[in-house]
């Protein structure tokens, strides 16, 4: 009768199993990738769905467009919203699946080897990169906003970050020690200026319009 290798138990002087290849995450991480992909994929797939109606329908007005400012049709329709030949958001369609199948396994017991979380540092830098343009375009090319355009800017920066907090606290990604020490101590530091710094442009771009609302 033959065993499996789950059925065998070593005895004294056998040696110890190798650990497992790879390097894990930690749940929180995990669980906010699974988050920001979830919410970029709900706001890639509103933004496509939106660009289909409005070529159906030219008149088409979407949803999130609620002022001069804050307007989703204005963003849809401008050059820009398909910077490489075809809708931006169908990059999101991809991506941020993707993001949310990495989480999933790492939460499942999956470890990844460097060379993958590294590969995930590049797919988020090119997205933060890409959403930064965006961000500029918006502000300062187009002149409107779009609220789903900006959930998907807030988690793509929020993934980047933390990807790059856990490359870094696993050494995939070497810093000097004193650098590492205050990444891992104050991590939330970066994402909350940077937050408020695209706040801060958002309001100073259209200050003479908010101030009529108050």
């Amino acid at each position: 009768m033959t065993t499996s290798a789950l059925d065998e138990t070593r005895t004294d002087g056998e040696p110890e199993p190798r650990p497992a290849d790879g390097i894990a995450a930690g749940r929180a991480y995990s669980w906010l990738l699974v988050i920001c992909g979830a919410l970029g994929t709900l706001a890639a797939f509103v933004i496509t769905y939106d660009k289909f109606r409005l070529l159906e329908d030219p008149s088409f007005v979407p949803g999130c467009s609620l002022n001069p400012i804050i307007s989703c049709g204005n963003i849809m329709q401008s050059k820009q919203a398909a910077a490489f030949g075809f809708p931006n958001p169908m990059i999101g369609l991809i991506a941020y699946p993707v993001m949310i199948c990495v989480a999933v396994g790492v939460l499942a017991g999956a470890r990844y080897r460097p060379w993958f979380w590294l590969g995930l540092q590049a797919g988020t830098l090119f997205g933060v990169g890409f959403c930064t343009w965006l961000q500029y375009q918006s502000l300062y090319s187009i002149g409107s906003l779009c609220l789903w355009c900006s959930l998907a800017w807030v988690v793509t920066i929020a993934a980047f970050w933390y990807t790059a907090v856990h490359n870094i606290k696993h050494r995939i990604i070497k810093v000097p020690e004193g650098a590492r020490a205050l990444v891992l101590e104050f991590h939330w530091v970066v994402p909350v200026l940077w937050y408020g710094v695209i706040a801060t442009l958002i309001l100073l771009r259209w200050w003479a319009y908010w101030k009529t609302l108050v």
